[in-house]
């Protein structure tokens, strides 16, 4: 079975205004992770849901997605389509 590279986005579920990206191969368990206080950066405004989940059967096109959502144009791209 082909291991996939997933690129998502999480959105707090207490005001639904914080937004997370990030990148991994198991959606389930880096959830877990960012709802459990394990991720500095996620941790002040868990629970987190996945928004949306995009899924690449390549790395580097998943690495490259993820660092553009992160950019100017990639946050108002993941705005008007996610």
């Amino acid at each position: 079975m082909k291991n996939f590279h997933y690129v998502y986005i999480l959105i707090d579920v207490a005001t639904e205004t914080h937004h997370y990206v990030g990148s991994t191969q198991d959606l389930q368990a880096r959830l877990a992770k960012h709802n459990a206080g394990e991720v500095p950066h996620t941790s002040k405004f868990k629970p987190w849901r996945i928004q949306t989940a995009i899924a690449f059967d390549n790395k580097e096109k998943a690495v490259a997605f993820e660092d553009y959502l992160k950019t100017g144009s990639g946050r108002e791209f993941s705005k008007r389509h996610f």
